[in-house]
């Protein structure tokens, strides 16, 4: 008799290669609008499935999960940030929980430097006047920007992501920062010619450039508060491609106004797609819709670590990207 196969309830439309996967592994309820699912939706998922995918615009908290069934026992997250659900209740009600770590660090890393090259080099401002056909020729004192090279890029949180940063940042002649949880071993340290900062007030204040690339938890909420911000230089920018919160936006925005910081280039935001609208005015403002990751390629690993976390799960293994609470 063939094993009965499992529920499975995806919530956004993902690539269609991991959709035609997923429908011939499992019975699949896939998503056909890529709308986020209302709660109402996600609550009829988690009775129903025994898998659920969400993805981080689906939040997976306490009551929502006081509505589970008996079946649901995986929550197979695509994507590598967890902080929409909430892991310690999954697992004290016997439900796994797993990400797709790695797969998006090369990506991310691409867009950060991007981001870097486009508020110093003022990409963004150059490109409206070209799209609004109001350019006059060039002038040997129009759109003058900064020189990557020689200055001093700091790192906040410096795991996957951060070190592919330090890479890049290094090829361009950056001089190479860090604040992280934990000081990387020497000869990491050494490989991307790094310098560590115990103190982050101590760094933020040095730097031409920083970067934020640490996750979004109860300790990293509003880490770049106003106080820390007014510790940056004048000249100084900041961009983000890891999670809005870790800075207070609204602070950030005065600051930006102000002229006490130079520039931002920000790809996520601290109430997702609510975005300051003040932001939007500035010209030395760099706004992305959470572009970091967004590549065909990576996409679809996403898709393909979610299967094999499903498929191990279901032959009764461990899930290799398994999360339990003392990883956050």
């Amino acid at each position: 008799m063939p094993q009965k196969r499992l529920k499975v309830v995806v919530t956004r439309r993902l690539p269609d290669a991991v959709e035609t996967r997923l429908s011939e592994l499992f019975d699949v309820s896939l998503s056909t609008d890529d709308a986020p699912m209302t709660r109402e939706a996600l609550a009829a998922a988690v009775r129903e499935a025994d898998v659920l995918i969400p993805t981080i615009t689906d939040q997976i908290d306490a009551a929502l999960l006081a509505q589970a069934g008996e079946r649901l026992k995986l929550i197979a997250s695509f994507g590598a940030g967890v902080d929409h659900v909430d892991v310690t209740t999954a697992r004290q009600r016997g439900i796994l929980v797993t990400n797709t770590p790695g797969v998006v660090t090369e990506d991310t890393a691409d867009m950060t430097m991007a981001l870097i090259l486009s508020v110093t080099r003022r990409i963004p401002e150059g490109l409206a006047v070209m799209q609004k056909g109001g350019w006059p020729g060039w002038s040997p004192t129009a759109f003058l920007g900064g020189r990557l090279g020689g200055r001093r890029l700091g790192i906040l949180g410096m795991g996957r992501i951060g070190q592919a940063v330090a890479r890049r940042a290094a090829v361009f002649g950056c001089q190479v920062h860090y604040h992280n949880r934990r000081r990387l071993r020497p000869e990491t340290e050494e490989e991307l010619q790094a310098t560590y900062w115990e103190s982050l007030d101590q760094m933020v204040s040095r730097v031409d450039i920083l970067s934020i690339n640490c996750p979004h938890t109860p300790s990293t909420f509003h880490l770049m508060n106003a106080r820390r911000l007014k510790l940056m230089k004048p000249t100084a920018v900041i961009v983000n491609t890891s999670r809005g919160e870790v800075i207070d936006e609204n602070a950030l925005t005065r600051m930006l106004r102000a002229g006490e910081i130079a520039g931002a280039a920000l790809d996520v935001f601290e109430h997702g797609a609510e975005i300051n609208p003040r932001l939007r005015e500035l010209p030395n403002v760099v706004l992305l819709p959470h572009m970091g990751s967004a590549t065909l390629e990576g996409r679809i690993e996403q898709g393909e670590r979610v299967i094999i976390n499903i498929k191990t799960f279901e032959d009764g293994h461990r899930p290799p990207d398994l999360v339990v609470p003392s990883m956050l």
